[in-house]
């Protein structure tokens, strides 16, 4: 069949692919490319196919001819015909140069947008130029962003690690939401622009862009209740809901020695009362901001958590900041106590943790590889009975 031959459609898709690959384009980039000429793959009809089906290969012959002028060079053979005798058939196609595989493509007027932003690079950030190689097609599709990204890669050259928001840089056309919007590329620019002193190499994805490049960054929100019904901080008795930033709450001096970290608003709004104690409302993971508080390294810390893999994980992470972290209302009797309110757990967490005592490891192992019924089982925190819970405060003394 002339389908299995290659026709003029299929020496298109061949370039386009080279296209989406970014080859195309890098070519710009690297102006010592030996990519060209380029032989291009052809497949042709065989000597049986011209001697049984003339008229079908001459038809495929003249329609690849014609669509040379697209952009492609044809090598040809001399075929000799029992009856017809000498034909000239292709039998290589090759793209002799990258003006000719733009073309061939229809990127042409691509190609010349990103040229100019390519010029643009060379003369303003020529550090950026590999980057224009690896990502021709990433800087394509940003082209109309590009002047404003090269502006502020400019400005935190010009003021490495500014200790300033986000809001107030100070850049023509450039605002916050465009910094934010487009935080993934800045980060891949920015690294190689500055100095390695200029940014924070530690802090590392997305959500650390503002620390990695010495912006400020919103303060970290902790939220606490006092519990013993003899103290308070604003003078209006126990049980006070005081939300503070992570640096006034490292300053604060509760006056409690025992704390309890859970993860459930409801838990931490009901949580009774208890003496010389106060609890912290979690909300999941990114604890490790309470391991940068200087006076929890001396109280007593429980952590209540839901008894699944993911509660486990997070007791983990809390542990590795606060190591003498004990777990709170997650062992193995709570659990079955409560078989009544087991739920599916979804998408749970497998790796192995590192810091769990021994019997919370093997009651995460058997969690995790369904040990106890075969599903995913889980018991939420707030479905622990309230009686539970006071009796297990009492056990604490």
């Amino acid at each position: 069949m002339s389908a299995a031959w290659t026709h003029p459609v299929d020496l298109r898709a061949q370039v386009l692919r080279l296209w989406d690959q970014g080859r195309l384009l890098a070519c710009l980039v690297d102006e010592g490319s030996t990519q060209f000429p380029l032989r291009m793959a052809l497949r042709c009809p065989d000597s049986a196919d011209c001697t049984s089906r003339f008229d079908e290969v001459r038809a495929w012959s003249q329609g690849l001819q014609q669509g040379a002028m697209e952009g492609y060079r044809l090598a040809i053979r001399e075929w000799k015909h029992p009856v017809l005798g000498r034909n000239a058939l292709p039998q290589q196609a090759w793209i002799d140069s990258l003006d000719d595989a733009l073309r061939l493509a229809g990127k042409a007027s691509e190609a010349r947008r990103f040229a100019t932003l390519l010029a643009a690079t060379r003369k303003r950030q020529p550090v950026l130029v590999p980057w224009l190689a690896r990502r021709p097609l990433q800087a394509l599709a940003l082209s109309q962003e590009w002047t404003r990204l090269l502006d502020v890669v400019a400005w935190l050259q010009a003021c490495p690690r500014p200790g300033i928001y986000l809001r107030q840089v100070d850049v023509a056309g450039v605002d916050s939401k465009f910094i934010e919007q487009h935080r993934a590329v800045l980060a891949e620019l920015l690294d190689l622009a500055l100095p390695a002193q200029a940014f924070d190499a530690g802090a590392a994805g997305l959500a650390n862009f503002a620390r990695r490049y010495g912006f400020r960054d919103k303060p970290v929100r902790i939220r606490f209740r006092l519990l013993d019904p003899r103290r308070s901080l604003l003078g209006t008795g126990g049980g006070e809901d005081i939300t503070l930033d992570a640096d006034s709450f490292a300053q604060l001096r509760p006056g409690a020695s025992r704390v309890f970290i859970t993860e459930n608003e409801i838990n931490f709004l009901a949580f009774p009362a208890a003496l010389d104690s106060l609890v912290i409302f979690g909300a999941g993971y990114g604890l490790e901001t309470l391991a940068d508080i200087p006076w929890l390294h001396d109280k007593e810390v429980h952590y209540w958590g839901d008894i699944d893999t993911h509660g486990f994980a997070i007791l983990d992470e809390l542990r590795s900041g606060l190591p003498h972290a004990r777990s709170f209302l997650m062992d193995r009797q709570t659990l079955m106590t409560h078989e009544a309110h087991w739920t599916d757990e979804q998408r749970p967490a497998v790796r192995e943790l590192e810091h769990l005592a021994a019997d919370e490891r093997t009651l995460y192992d058997d969690l995790r590889r369904q040990r106890l019924i075969p599903r995913q089982l889980r018991l939420e925190q707030e479905r622990v009975g309230f009686g539970h819970l006071l009796t297990a405060l009492a056990t604490l003394g």
